[in-house]
């Protein structure tokens, strides 16, 4: 944990206001990048998660980006950005209450969140990548 620390530096600018849940800048400031591809609600044999079921589908999806991190030698400490898109902006603090089971919420990952008209396949209702950084 203290190798993490010293390669990434979490900021919010007192220039910007302050934000819900996630920070402006994440700095690397040393290590290896990782780069995690969206995640779906999709279990380990490939069949949907919570169909209909935001969240269900959203614990699924950052149960996902856990395995991925973890092939890695990573866990959510590691993540300094966060890309989220959603079916509906309204499940934006659903999701919100699902990612801070699972984020560091004292220094949470730079992050985005839009909402798109669709994703892969219809009954997916959220997808969410991540870059990690990690000591070398």
């Amino acid at each position: 944990m203290a190798e993490q620390a010293a390669s990434i530096r979490f900021t919010n600018p007192s220039t910007l206001a302050t934000p819900p849940g996630y920070t402006h800048v994440a700095e690397i400031t040393r290590g290896r990048i990782v780069y995690i591809s969206g995640q779906i609600a999709l279990d380990q044999a490939g069949n949907i998660v919570g169909a209909g079921d935001f969240h269900a589908q959203a614990r699924q999806v950052f149960e996902n980006l856990k395995a991925a991190l973890a092939a890695v030698g990573a866990d959510f400490t590691h993540v300094v950005k966060l890309n989220i898109y959603l079916r509906d902006m309204a499940n934006l603090l659903l999701l919100r209450e699902v990612r801070d089971q699972y984020v560091n919420t004292q220094q949470p990952p730079a992050s985005t969140a839009v909402e798109v008209s669709r994703l892969a396949q219809d009954a997916f209702l959220l997808e969410v990548e991540a870059v990690a950084s990690l000591p070398e």
